[in-house]
């Protein structure tokens, strides 16, 4: 039988993050370094985020590259996928971390404020899985991994299009994850609680605020980053094989019913 310390041992698999300049996809990245994979950094503009990301995978001893790309454009897969190839092949795991949190009440939305946020944390999503998955499928060897929240089931007052369009990821991945088996492709949502990243930096240094929030969580402390690297090395790893389809939290028991 295979040592499942080995199971997890990612050498020789390429990866590409989105939003992995920071937070969450950051950790991933560096997670994903770790155990052996060559890791494509992605940022939306900021370049000195990634170069400090892509020095962290290369600490590893991995292969790393660095593309900058809107995901709110449909053309953006498409730079994705011919900037990681050059860079480091084309990837065997595609981790969508990328996403867009818009703060406001629901009747002060605006119709581009919900443009955004549809395009980049659903749209790209599912444009990044038709540019990906033919080679992963052509390899009959894939990891796909979407990034939910904890709002798909405990929805934000303030963040109504975010935490919809979170739910509407678990959907995608349901309706992929059959056709992607047939190829030896598995796909899942990774969906985080509350964490420390750069996004809530600000909320959560309200004492108040962050007392709330932890009262919440049945482990009683936000999350950080690491947290969820954990769960996304399992699931693009051989020791993750067996799981396609789900929706998988890391939110300290947050999401319970």
């Amino acid at each position: 039988m295979e040592s499942l310390k080995r199971m997890f041992d990612l050498k020789g698999r390429k990866a590409l993050v989105t939003g992995s300049s920071q937070g969450i996809g950051r950790a991933i990245a560096a997670g994903l370094a770790e155990y052996g994979a060559d890791v494509m950094i992605h940022c939306a503009s900021n370049r000195a985020k990634a170069e400090a990301a892509r020095a962290e995978v290369e600490a590893f001893g991995a292969r790393s590259g660095i593309v900058a790309a809107d995901l709110a454009d449909p053309g953006a897969a498409a730079v994705l996928r011919d900037a990681t190839r050059e860079a480091i092949g084309d990837p065997d795991i595609l981790i969508l971390n990328a996403s867009v949190q818009i703060r406001k009440r629901w009747q002060e939305v605006t119709p581009e404020e919900y443009r955004v946020q549809a395009d980049t944390n659903f749209a790209s999503c599912l444009w990044a899985v038709q540019a990906f998955a033919p080679a992963m499928r052509a390899r009959r060897w894939g990891r796909i991994v979407t990034v939910g929240s904890v709002q798909q089931v405990r929805p934000h007052p303030d963040m109504i299009v975010y935490s919809a369009l979170k739910l509407a990821l678990v959907n995608l991945v349901r309706s992929l994850a059959p056709d992607l088996a047939k190829d030896g492709v598995t796909i899942n949502n990774l969906a985080p609680g509350a964490i420390e990243t750069g996004r809530n930096e600000k909320v959560l240094s309200d004492e108040e605020y962050r007392r709330k929030v932890e009262s919440k969580i049945p482990l009683g402390y936000i999350g950080e980053p690491r947290d969820c690297a954990g769960m996304a090395l399992l699931l693009c790893s051989e020791a993750g094989r067996y799981i396609t389809g789900q929706d998988v939290y890391v939110d300290g028991g947050m999401g319970m019913p």
